[in-house]
């Protein structure tokens, strides 16, 4: 007998694992261990390390080491996956920032990309075409292409014509024996065709008995016929010939299964400029089914199908019909897309969707609309079915989305059976919605996962439901999610002994050794979808309704540098679940709250991009600033009130600190300065804060002359209050120019016509944002009545119009006064008004802009590419730096945040770029230091590009 292979300590297997990847990229702390064992589904399985790959060739060697040691290996993209299959109790291998190339085909009919690629982004590129990738999935802009591609994601007008497996063109693959086939490179075709002669010729082999087998051929291209994502993709056995074709198929929608996608070519679709949208309501469910049928040959491109109970959940918003709310219990709607080439091709198929719609009754008319903003809108209504459910269940459960298909004809039987299915097994609040035209529906309910009874009544629904959809209809489990681990059970059940035992043969050819994330796709557990359920405990009503979808993470500057702000929540949940157990939960909890100072509260921003993208708006950095506060000791909450209590002779103190380090700057020079002050922050365990090459000097401020003007009796009075950041901080040592920001924008306020006021004794104000990002929000809320009482009298009661120069303090002070002043951003306040007022002159310069964070939460950011586009030439914004992660002060106190945030802002800068422009004065500080060309306010860029206004184009 041989010996058994014993598997590898966890010691062994990390001195193995070091010797692919650098110690940074090895993760192994049980905070971020817990974190990375979170996607978007209802289990965790935390893996024993994490894995971060920048190459193909540690892809390669990670594989071999995997081999030897028999260890399984599971790749994770984005963690977007509903199904569990992002998730390992093994090694999880990350993508790094290595895997974002990008190449356009000719004439945009191809796109490469490789799988660390978010989808939007794609999309974005291929944008200036008019083309787009076919797969549209609801999360495309923080799905990667990887994810997509590896788990055939489709969408809302992606039907099967247009998924991942239909618009493939090119793949590169690595195999679990470290094999790469490029599927556009000829000389390596025929290499692995030398190299893998046997490989191929069996699945030639299994091509050919399968198309022998006419029973099971037909019964796969039945099931491909809609929507169909459960198990492998057998049509590539049916659909081509070639080995290579059918190998690189098969990858699609394998879930990481078979091999690892390194890149994939698409060939592109259209993108047509004029589309119409309409959202049309009929009385009951019947009537909006067969509305379907007959628009399945129709010139639309998208029918969204609606129930009651889906559209009960979105009444509220803004844009559905008034009288919804007077509709049946059996209604339903359709939101209706159809899109052209051209103005008059679309009016026709208006045309044509209204007369095949004619005979129907509907509750209220058909009504087609081309304005962009209206039929925004209405998506959006529809994409806030899904959220909806999920701001409404209850603290500590979950929301489970569940996809199926059916044949489109018996749509309407389905959808009801599928209603009395939800309402005997108890979820009575559950939606259906979906995309009716490829028979896909969707729907979401609330479940307990905390007691042995709710499991097994969630175990009594799906065997149900699997009765229902493969019983009765003979439909797809699962039609766009992914197999994963929780239909994995259920495979052989949809398709039969024949298909399931060939895609047993198909897995044991590519994967003999079952390393490649086992469990997946084909289980022979038939309980394994009711394994490793996911706690979510409340924590705390900020964070409570989070499904950690992880949509938000795109946004977050800190996601690989520590945690996102979907695995905040998650460690947060944790550390309360552990700290709620008897003793034994003490230590862990312990030992998490440790790394959590650090990777959860530390290295937070704070900026609340997170919310733009989250599903049910939640902002992660209120949480943490929440957990700041109470972090906070009497001493540092008893310094922060005496700040507030003294603002004008702090703010001095910092204007003195301010001079003192630029006259020794000057003095000494670049170089000693960064290395005395860099040995200093050595020496103190970094508590010196990093001084920056581009720290400013100390600001020159002082109210102009005449302070006070006669209110009633001035022309065109503007209230102006200069933020704390620029009356303290000047231009840094080697600026091109030496005014100070309030100085710039009070000339230019003067230029455009405005008599300037300020509010008395303006040193002593600040908007609190510096307060509320260290969690002190006692001090925060006293600075914020302080200057909302100022600029009240200032404004004459907030008759004349106020302006902020800086983003984050204006923000700030439109949440806080709630529309009681107007308060305007020097951003919004430029577009809207100086672009009038002004006179610009474009000059023949590149410059770059960063819109900070405050401005993209205030929807301004499109404001200030518009004054920027009139002020120069060539306007950058490099998309793929958001949040610069400055972060107040983390610049200094955290200086790896504001690096990490900005390791892509050099390479997205042109050359001949000279300057950059932004709203924030502390912001600037980084990206001047990280992108090598200084960053200053918006104001210096309009002030040299503007001159009065020529009398006869005078406002009024």
């Amino acid at each position: 007998m041989g010996i058994a292979h014993l598997p590898p300590t966890d010691d062994e297997l990390r001195r193995a694992i070091g010797a692919i990847v650098p110690p940074p990229r090895l993760i192994a702390d049980p905070l971020r261990l817990l974190a990375y064992g979170t996607d978007a589904s209802f289990y965790r399985l935390v893996p024993r390390f994490v894995v971060v790959v920048e190459h193909e060739h540690e892809v390669v060697n990670l594989l071999a080491l995997c081999r030897a040691m028999q260890v399984p290996v599971t790749f994770r993209a984005a963690g977007t996956s509903l199904s569990g299959q992002a998730v390992t109790d093994s090694v999880l291998v990350l993508l790094g920032d290595g895997w974002k190339r990008c190449e356009i085909g000719p004439g945009a009919d191809t796109i490469r990309l490789q799988p660390g690629v978010v989808g939007g982004v794609a999309n974005r590129s291929l944008a200036p075409f008019q083309r787009k990738i076919g797969p549209d999935p609801a999360s495309i802009d923080a799905a990667m292409i990887g994810g997509i591609a590896a788990n055939n994601a489709s969408g809302m007008c992606c039907g099967t014509a247009q998924n991942s497996y239909r618009t493939l063109a090119a793949m590169r693959v690595v195999l679990v024996d470290g094999a790469v086939l490029d599927t556009s490179d000829p000389a390596s075709v025929a290499t692995f065709r030398t190299s893998h002669a046997d490989l191929l010729s069996t699945l030639g082999a299994l091509a050919h008995e399968t198309k022998g087998n006419t029973v099971l051929a037909e019964r796969i291209r039945h099931k491909f016929r809609i929507k169909n994502t459960t198990g492998y993709s057998l049509n590539a056995l049916v659909d081509y010939d070639d080995p290579i074709d059918i190998l690189i198929h098969l990858m699609i929608g394998s879930e990481g299964t078979l091999g690892f996608i390194s890149d994939i070519t698409y060939r592109t679709v259209p993108e047509h400029p004029c589309k119409a949208s309409a959202l049309l309501v009929f009385h009951d469910l019947i009537s909006a089914c067969t509305a379907v049928t007959l628009l399945s040959t129709a010139p639309v491109s998208a029918v969204e199908l609606m129930d009651r109970a889906a559209l009960r959940s979105v009444e509220q918003k803004p844009g559905m019909p008034a009288n919804i709310r007077d509709l049946g219990g059996n209604g339903a709607a359709l939101l209706i897309e159809t899109r052209a080439e051209a103005a008059a091709e679309l009016a026709r198929q208006i045309t044509s969707v209204a007369s095949l719609l004619a005979a129907i009754p509907t509750f209220g008319p058909l009504r087609f609309s081309t304005d962009p903003d209206e039929c925004h809108q209405y998506w959006n209504i529809r994409k806030g079915t899904f959220p909806s459910v999920g701001a409404m269940r209850d603290a500590g459960t979950t929301v489970v989305i569940e996809d199926v298909a059916f044949p489109v004809a018996r749509l309407a039987d389905a959808t009801l059976d599928l209603q009395a299915l939800l309402s005997t097994h108890g979820y009575a609040s559950a939606i259906i919605f979906g995309h009716a035209l490829a028979g896909n529906l969707h729907f979401v309910f609330t479940q307990d996962f905390n007691t042995a009874e709710e499991v097994s009544r969630y175990a009594r629904f799906m065997d149900a439901v699997c009765d229902l959809v493969v019983g009765k209809y003979d439909g797809s489990l699962k039609a766009e999610h992914g197999t994963g681990r929780n239909m994995a059970p259920f495979v052989e059940f949809e398709w039969g002994r024949d298909a399931y035992a060939l895609m047993r043969r198909i897995k044991a050819l590519l994967d003999p050794q079952n390393l490649l994330n086992p469990g997946v796709l084909l289980n022979a557990d038939r309980q394994v979808h009711l394994k490793n359920l996911k706690p979510l405990p409340a924590v705390d009503t900020l964070v409570d309704k989070c499904i950690e979808c992880g949509f938000c993470e795109v946004k977050c500057p800190s996601r690989a540098l520590t945690l996102s702000p979907r695995q905040r929540i998650a460690g947060w949940r944790e550390i309360a679940r552990l700290e709620r157990l008897p003793d034994d939960g003490r230590a862990p909890a312990a030992a998490l709250r440790k790394l959590y100072d650090y990777h959860g509260i530390d290295t937070c921003a704070g900026c609340g991009l997170c919310a733009t993208a989250c599903p049910v708006e939640i902002e992660t950095g209120k949480l943490i600033k929440s957990l700041r506060g109470r972090r906070a000791g009497a001493i540092v909450v008893g310094t922060g009130d005496r700040v507030a209590s003294h603002f004008d002779a702090v703010s001095r103190g910092v204007r003195a600190g301010l001079w003192c380090a630029d006259a020794i700057h000057g003095l000494i020079g670049t170089g000693a300065m960064k290395a005395l002050t860099g040995a200093a922050r050595r020496i103190s365990g970094g508590r010196v804060p990093l001084w920056r090459p581009a720290m400013p000097g100390a600001a020159r401020f002082a109210v102009p002359a005449p302070a006070r003007i006669d209110k009633a009796r001035a022309s065109s009075p503007i209230v102006y209050f200069p933020s704390c950041a620029t009356r303290t901080m000047g231009p840094a040592r080697g600026s091109p120019d030496r005014d100070t920001v309030p100085v710039v924008t009070d000339r230019l306020l003067r230029k455009a016509g405005f008599d300037v006021l300020y509010p008395d004794a303006v040193d002593h104000f600040c908007c609190g944002q510096p307060f509320e990002s260290k969690g002190l929000a006692d001090a925060a809320d006293r600075k914020s009545a302080e200057l909302e009482a100022a600029l009240t009298r200032a404004s004459d009661g907030g008759r004349i119009p106020i302006v902020f120069d800086t983003s984050p303090c204006a923000y700030r002070m439109k949440r806080q006064l709630e529309a009681r002043l107007p308060v305007m951003d020097i951003v919004e306040f430029a577009h809207d008004v100086l672009l009038d007022r002004l006179a610009f002159t474009r000059q023949q310069r590149s410059i770059a802009v960063h819109p900070v964070c405050s401005l993209r939460k205030m929807e301004l950011d499109s404001k200030l590419e518009t004054i920027a586009r009139a002020c120069a030439e060539t306007v950058t914004i490099p998309h793929a730096v958001l949040c610069c992660g400055w972060a107040g002060d983390k610049g200094f106190t955290t200086p790896e945040l504001n690096a990490h945030a900005l390791r892509f802002l050099k390479d997205g800068l042109p050359a001949g770029c000279a300057d950059g422009y932004s709203s924030s004065r502390t912001c600037e500080i980084g990206l001047s230091d990280h992108a090598g060309i200084p960053y200053r306010s918006i104001v210096y860029l309009i002030d040299a590009c503007t001159t009065a206004m020529v009398p006869s184009r005078t406002a009024s």
